[in-house]
């Protein structure tokens, strides 16, 4: 823009600038269907060679837990609200030659060489599920928990999850927590107020997982409005003085939809977080563009612009490690979802460009240098970056 606010334009230019930035925001092309979710019978040769030891990169698992209501016709979720959380159990076959972070869905006649598939669903109830999550702690006691965006169905949810799983090798299984997303163009008010009537339940799982003492960390990972959701569940376990939950949280915000304001305000409740809290920015994420301007031209955390000196400064007031990832390319055309690239890294932290490596300790703001950096995923991420602590 030249500077003029949003508030300054007619009406009619006002609506049209909403309706470009709810279009920016969408994300999704060609949407899949709940049939997605239906497990495919591979060929026998396929199946026996995923149930191989070497088929660790063929294969993976992802545990969901959703409060979407079930959509029995279907054999799906949808948009609506459900009472009580529901927890499943999915097996995914990938496509051994992918593309970078591309998902291509199956059709009605699976190909595994092209197409990622479901090839085992299993519904659990609370217990069980909380068993499997246990078992698929990795070796230093971390866990991680993946919280979806704006404008994604649970299928699109469950399949990113798998995706990203599969490209940074992740042992075990990653926990998607999927909150009714209305998955339309529209529906982004609509999403907001979903995400924030979706705190008690994704802090409900948190709690429960951790309630074990095999937990020591759980990486808890929201990109775009999943990440308002994050802080705000963040914030509710503070205001309840569960500080036993916090002390075992890592933090990682991915071009957050949230306001800055709203943010200065989560922090101040939250306070200082024993593990820093850590936001994945890029300053020309045009999908948070849009946000902004939906929002009355409303500045948001994940466009924070780290040359700026008081960015830095309060990066290091409030104890937050802001990487500018605007290095690593995106699929989206709107550098919104770069987060997913993470995983083609390899397993070492970033090489910053200003020379230094993160640890544990590190606070600031950082440019990541994708060129000559590596992060294993967002996930991993985390789990790198305070291993030690």
């Amino acid at each position: 823009m030249t500077g003029q606010r949003l508030n300054e334009f007619p009406l009619g230019a006002k609506m049209m600038l909403v309706a470009i930035g709810l279009a920016m925001l969408a994300g999704c092309a060609t949407r899949p269907s709940p049939d997605v979710l239906n497990p495919v019978h591979l060929p026998v040769h396929l199946n026996a060679s995923l149930q191989s030891d070497e088929a660790a990169s063929s294969r993976v698992n992802v545990l969901a837990a959703t409060n979407r209501n079930p959509d029995t016709a279907r054999g799906g979720f949808g948009s609506a609200w459900a009472d009580n959380l529901t927890y499943e159990q999915y097996a995914f076959s990938v496509p051994p030659n992918r593309k970078d972070t591309a998902i291509t869905y199956p059709t009605s006649r699976p190909d595994p060489e092209r197409q990622f598939a479901v090839i085992q669903r299993k519904q659990l109830p609370k217990d069980a599920f909380v068993e499997e999550a246990l078992r698929s702690t990795q070796s230093d006691g971390t866990v991680g928990i993946f919280v979806h965006g704006y404008n994604y169905s649970y299928q699109e949810a469950l399949f990113r999850t798998a995706q990203i799983a599969a490209d940074a090798n992740i042992p075990g299984s990653p926990i998607l927590f999927s909150w009714p997303s209305a998955a339309a163009v529209a529906g982004y008010v609509a999403d907001r107020d979903a995400a924030l009537s979706s705190r008690s339940d994704l802090d409900s799982l948190v709690t429960s997982l951790s309630a074990s003492g095999k937990v020591k960390r759980i990486i808890l990972f929201g990109h775009s409005m999943g990440g308002f959701l994050v802080m705000e569940t963040v914030r509710q376990l503070k205001l309840q003085h569960r500080d036993d939950v916090i002390d075992k949280l890592a933090v990682i915000l991915a071009a957050p939809d949230i306001d800055i304001d709203v943010f200065r305000s989560q922090l101040k409740d939250i306070g200082r977080m024993p593990i820093p809290i850590s936001l994945l920015v890029s300053k020309d994420d045009r999908a948070l563009v849009a946000s902004s301007f939906i929002a009355g031209e409303r500045a948001r955390v994940g466009r924070l612009d780290i040359d700026d000196p008081v960015i830095r400064e309060a990066a290091l007031k409030e104890r937050l490690r802001v990487i500018d990832i605007t290095s690593i390319q995106a699929s989206d055309g709107l550098g919104h979802d770069r987060y997913a690239s993470l995983a083609k890294f390899g397993a070492q932290l970033a090489s910053f460009e200003s020379g230094r490596r993160s640890s544990a300790g590190d606070v600031g703001a950082y440019v990541f240098d994708a060129a000559g950096a590596a992060v294993a995923s967002p996930f991993r991420l985390a789990g790198r970056v305070v291993g030690s602590q």
